[in-house]
């Protein structure tokens, strides 16, 4: 079974990208554009990875890792953030998160993070 990752991302355009990047690279990807949706999602169909974007409306990515992470059966759950403002890292590492990415970022090195921290290596793509 494919592994599976949860796309929390509110721009649909980056969503889109990020979900037909990983999908080519043979990945199963929920995608959720809020936090009262995405935290749901987590507990029907837990992922093997989760890829949560700071600026969210309603709930930040802060309050949603903040939450997964009061969680016992996510605290080891991987968590990359992404976000436009590179002054965030301090917060969403205290947090919690595994790695973080400043938007823009290439296909290239999204693609390899997510390898990366599913074990995945260099898998086909």
């Amino acid at each position: 079974m494919a592994q599976h990752v949860l796309l929390i991302e509110d721009e649909p355009n980056i969503a889109e990208a990020i979900r037909f990047l990983l999908t080519r690279d043979g990945l199963r990807v929920s995608h959720a554009a809020e936090g009262a949706s995405a935290l749901s999602m987590l507990r029907q169909d837990p992922p093997d990875l989760v890829i949560l974007d700071h600026m969210l409306p309603g709930m930040s990515g802060l309050e949603i890792l903040t939450a997964l992470r009061a969680d016992p059966s996510n605290c080891n759950l991987p968590v990359m953030m992404l976000t436009a403002r590179g002054r965030d890292r301090e917060m969403a590492e205290q947090a919690g998160a595994d790695r973080f990415m400043t938007k823009p970022f290439s296909n290239a090195e999204i693609l390899a993070e997510v390898r990366a921290m599913l074990g995945r290596g260099s898998a086909p793509g």
